[in-house]
């Protein structure tokens, strides 16, 4: 990490810690450990599939055996060059693969294939929005890298079992700059990172599954000091524990600096059921893993061609998508947000938008967003379905309807309860079940002229002032036409033959 160096930041006075003896300023540096969606591992044509059974996906190189040699998977280089591109960093066109030693179980070569000096990625950076304020960190690499086996220790009393499904997929070890100041920086840092991988379709971000894994260097110094000594938490694999594991060591760390101790450089563990961190071991230094170049394996040497070639293929990122939404279709930025932080509903909002025929299509996109964070999004959750069971152009239609005025929104929310439930179009419904909205002025007058003959008593009281009785005078003409009058067109018409 780079926290080794002194780098001058500005201080973020709003994200001091105060603790007994004065203000504290947090550092946070972030790597993240991203599994390479491929169909085969970085260095061997075995499955990289998730699951499966307990070494059902294992090659010879994955178990160590002798006279094997790696060969580098091209889809693994591709997708971290995509992911780089991302990430607005620099691609180099030579990289080197290392190896790095070390001794443990999960790990049967005796040491790990990855990048060291000459990384394959370099100076990226990454925007978040954290309280209303957008901060840039800077992204100092990313190195491709083969992953270890997975320990598992739960099965046995006083056994350990090893699965090496894992071992040998492709991983990017995404390594920020020590420029996050808080634990809601890290997260939003991890949720933004999380998209655009998964926007690129290099890395599922399933951090359950253990796709995406989080090591969190935490350190404390006084304002303007140099950094002080950081601790490392390991393996972090949700975004709330993430959170929850960086405020446990800021508090831990600066009782101990508060108390005239010093922090001991060293790897943690978050329990997640405790809520604290406990020491796993002393922290390595670069020095500890005698990196050298992998003899078995040639530099990488890419050609401007062949980044030029994935660049074209880029999709639009969640950060254009969420700009074109708020210009295009005058959303909020927290609506444009919403649509954009899963790829799915992006997606999804496009196609939608796409099938609309209204003549006001800003206006109709903006209706669209909001019922399909409101009443989509309510259904999906009640009845635990997916954005598949509702097709696009269904809700497409639905808005046509209500933008026409053939529907009132009102009763568009009926229609949607149906067309969930039935899988029916909106106009199928609509004409079964005679929903029509009345839009023929003169119909409408006939029934306002009714209802205030009917009640002289409250006309008599609006036109002496009481002018809230205007929405008991709306409300009984929609309830005559079971909500079909169009609202407007009852609103118009009834302030015109009041005021007469």
């Amino acid at each position: 990490m780079t926290t080794d160096h002194f780098k001058e930041i500005p201080v973020e006075p709003h994200n001091l810690v105060k603790g007994k003896t004065g203000e504290w300023e947090v550092v946070i540096g972030l790597e993240v450990h991203a599994q390479i969606i491929s169909k085969s591992k970085l260095f061997a044509t075995a499955s990289a599939d998730f699951g499966g059974d307990p070494n059902a996906h294992v090659g010879f190189l994955d178990a160590g055996m002798p006279g094997t040699l790696p060969v580098l998977n091209k889809v693994c280089v591709d997708q971290a060059i995509k992911t780089g591109l991302g990430l607005s960093a620099k691609i180099n066109l030579l990289s080197v693969f290392d190896r790095k030693n070390y001794f443990y179980a999960d790990l049967p070569l005796g040491y790990q294939i990855s990048q060291f000096t000459r990384p394959i990625v370099s100076d990226g950076y990454l925007d978040i929005d954290v309280e209303g304020e957008t901060k840039r960190i800077g992204i100092t690499r990313l190195h491709l890298e083969m992953d270890a086996g997975k320990s598992i220790h739960d099965l046995h009393p006083t056994k350990s079992y090893i699965d090496f499904n894992r071992a040998g997929v492709g991983l990017m070890e995404i390594v920020s700059e020590p420029e996050i100041r808080s634990s809601a920086q890290a997260q939003a840092y991890v949720k933004k990172l999380r998209m655009i991988l998964r926007y690129l379709g290099t890395c599922d971000g399933n951090m359950e599954q253990g796709s995406l894994r989080v090591d969190a260097n935490v350190s404390l110094r006084r304002p303007g000091e140099k950094f002080g000594t950081r601790a490392e938490i390991k393996n972090v694999n949700s975004i709330r524990f993430l959170g929850q594991a960086i405020e446990y060591e800021i508090d831990r760390q600066m009782d101990i600096l508060e108390s005239g101790g010093e922090i001991v450089q060293e790897t943690r563990l978050f329990d997640p059921n405790k809520g604290e961190t406990r020491s796993m071991r002393s922290k390595e230094n670069a020095h500890d893993y005698r990196y050298f170049p992998d003899p078995d394996l040639l530099p990488l040497r890419l050609t401007e061609e062949r980044i030029d070639t994935l660049k074209k293929a880029m999709p639009e990122l969640p950060d254009a998508k969420k700009a074109r939404f708020m210009e295009a279709f005058n959303l909020t930025a927290y609506d444009a947000d919403v649509l954009v932080a899963e790829k799915e509903t992006a997606d999804y909002y496009d196609a939608a938008i796409a099938a609309l025929t209204a003549k006001d299509k800003t206006a109709a996109a903006k209706m669209l967003a909001n019922w399909l964070i409101s009443e989509v999004f309510a259904a999906m959750n009640r009845d635990h379905k997916t954005l598949a069971s509702f097709a696009p152009e269904a809700l497409a239609e639905l808005v046509d309807l209500i933008q026409d005025n053939t529907i009132s929104g009102k009763i568009a929310k009926d229609v949607f309860a149906k067309m969930w439930e039935s899988g029916k179009s909106a106009k199928t419904l609509v004409s079964e079940l005679g929903l029509q909205q009345i839009t023929d002025p003169s119909a409408i007058q006939g029934i306002v002229e009714d209802i205030i003959a009917k009640n002289p008593d409250n006309v008599a009281a609006y036109k002496a002032g009481k002018q809230q009785l205007f929405g008991f005078f709306v409300g009984q003409a929609m309830a005559a036409t079971k909500g079909k009058a169009n609202p407007a067109l009852v609103n118009e018409v009834l302030k015109k033959i009041l005021e007469e």
